[in-house]
């Protein structure tokens, strides 16, 4: 089966393009998805969405009465076994571990049980405008595979006049690229950081015979339940917080996680994935992030299961995709992967749909945070007051799961000063005691 390299998509979608792939690298692509859908099985995947052509007959929805073909979802308190979880102690030793291990197996891969050591390089340090500014390179130890390298590209700007370690964001996304939210945590007295995710696995199906993908495995193909890209790329980031607990300007036990778009997903899944990040800002995340996956609206299971994308996710997720399987079919669903996140803070972001962002759901995001709470109030934090989609512009942020929808488009700008003053909660030194 010879299946197309690279779906229509919106531009909009994703933020920041990658370089149009050459011709080896569509070749190698196709050859790594055709060699996962033959391990699986798979002959024929369903097409996507077509979130440009309005006359397609596979155009994308984005009418509510049509949203929800599947509305009921698996209960985040509710066992394999058919059992109500009651206590938090139920929750953290019995139903959290069987939501973790669907996640794995189905959506996003199993991270290695044993993965290589990074040895942190600073390899620059500049003072300007009052920030010092560290340029890092992460080593990453391939001496069990030296034919694949990975050095994780690192930037950290805090205070140069901070009297202490300090909270810090980090964001994925492009070292050395100035961006108005940075300036807008220094001015809190916190610090940034932009980890590059490229530098951690490459951003397509043909790198994942290299990268951390690819020097675990040592370069051969994934098995169905192997890590995707977005659960490489949280594991980078939580190599960035390794190192943020050796140095002294940093406040380790008060960093915060950002991304935007595919960066979103993987924002998602890193704060799910590591207990240590204090606080998360998901913004656009769309289909494979927070988005629920039953919904009909924008991107579709089958838009991430294209060639484009499914390196992002386990080879197992292609499979519904694929008929018989439908989305209802899929074991867990996006509300419980914030349930993952409980009880630490968690906002959720979005654009409005007549400024271009319609694709990533905002809606969809909405309600996987309002299905985490009861898990939140279960451990004694509160939910976000609400199951009813509220008026763009409006935001619930009382809560330790908000949201907000802004009227802008495909980016996270208008809800960074937001986020900020919602992280103050938990990030100032008064709001620990």
């Amino acid at each position: 089966m010879k299946l197309a390299a690279f779906a229509l998509i919106p531009a909009l979608a994703f933020g920041w393009q990658p370089p149009a792939p050459n011709p080896a690298q569509v070749a190698a692509t196709e050859a790594d998805r055709q060699q996962m859908l033959d391990q699986l099985k798979i002959t024929s995947l369903r097409k996507g969405a077509d979130g440009r052509n309005k006359d397609a007959p596979n155009y994308a929805n984005y009418d509510e009465s049509k949203a929800n073909p599947y509305p009921q979802l698996p209960d985040p308190l509710v066992m394999n076994n058919g059992k109500r979880v009651t206590s938090a102690k139920q929750w953290w030793d019995q139903r959290r571990p069987e939501i973790v291990e669907l996640f794995d197996r189905e959506i996003y891969g199993r991270m290695p049980k044993v993965t290589p050591k990074v040895k942190w390089e600073v390899t620059k340090t500049v003072t300007e405008n009052d920030v010092v500014v560290k340029t890092l390179v992460g080593h990453v130890d391939n001496s069990a595979y030296p034919a694949v390298t990975a050095d994780i590209q690192l930037v950290l700007g805090t205070p140069a006049n901070a009297t202490g370690p300090v909270p810090v964001i980090l964001e994925f996304g492009f070292p050395g690229r100035p961006a108005p939210w940075q300036q807008q945590v220094l001015a809190k007295g916190w610090g940034y950081a932009v980890i590059a995710p490229n530098s951690i696995q490459a951003d397509n199906g043909a790198g994942l015979r290299a990268g951390i993908i690819g020097l675990v495995n040592k370069g051969q193909y994934r098995k169905p339940d192997d890590w995707g890209a977005l659960r490489a790329w949280g594991w980078g980031a939580s190599r960035a917080l390794d190192y943020f607990e050796t140095d002294k300007a940093v406040d380790a036990k008060r960093v915060g996680l950002e991304g935007h778009s595919r960066y979103g997903k993987a924002t998602a899944v890193a704060f799910a994935d590591d207990p240590r990040f204090a606080i998360a800002f998901v913004s656009s995340s769309g289909e494979g992030g927070l988005k629920l996956h039953r919904r009909n609206w924008g991107e579709l299971v089958e838009n991430v299961a294209a060639a484009n994308e499914y390196h992002w996710m386990a080879g197992n997720f292609l499979k519904y995709a694929a008929d018989p399987l439908k989305w209802s079919d899929l074991p867990v669903d996006s509300h419980e992967l914030v349930a993952l996140c409980a009880p630490r803070p968690v906002f959720i972001s979005a654009g409005s749909l007549e400024q271009g962002d319609g694709w990533v759901d905002a809606k969809g995001s909405f309600l996987a945070g309002a299905g985490a709470g009861p898990v939140y109030r279960l451990l004694g934090k509160k939910d976000m007051g609400t199951s009813e989609f509220p008026p763009i512009e409006t935001g619930l942020m009382d809560g330790d799961v908000s949201f907000r929808q802004h009227t802008g488009g495909h980016t996270p700008a208008p809800n960074w000063p937001v986020f900020i003053n919602f992280a103050e909660r938990y990030l100032t030194v008064k709001a620990r005691r």
